[in-house]
């Protein structure tokens, strides 16, 4: 399996960015998709999560209403829509794989290289 994340940037505070993850390896349709962000010297925390049919979303506090999660099962990418973009938004972002509906990192199997998102003030 193998996942590819993309998109991130430097931006301004306020600003839109998304990201965009490839998946392979896997029949993508089946998986719930997650995206999670560490930022320096933090632990690494759940950002949003989709289920395998998209039928339902779940988003962290900190993004709700911000951020947005998509995904497109005949191209195997899930999306991370991001609006509204603050300094504490930034972090490098991973998109992961888990067999489980679920925001535990831990239960995730797969992850991305990650895509650093820097938003300045």
């Amino acid at each position: 399996v193998q996942l590819q994340a993309y998109g991130g940037g430097f931006v301004q505070a306020g600003a839109s960015l998304r990201l965009s993850c490839a998946a392979s390896g896997l029949t993508f349709r089946d998986y719930t998709m997650g995206w999670f962000r560490q930022a320096p010297g933090k632990e690494r925390e759940f950002v949003a999560t989709i289920m395998y049919r998209a039928a339902s979303t779940y988003y962290a506090d900190s993004v709700k209403g911000r951020f947005a999660i998509s995904r497109d099962n005949a191209k195997n990418t899930v999306y991370l829509q991001m609006d509204s973009l603050k300094p504490e938004d930034t972090a490098v972002y991973y998109c992961a794989t888990s067999s489980r509906w679920t925001s535990k990192s831990y239960e995730y199997d797969y992850w991305g290289q990650g895509t650093l998102v820097t938003v300045s003030s």
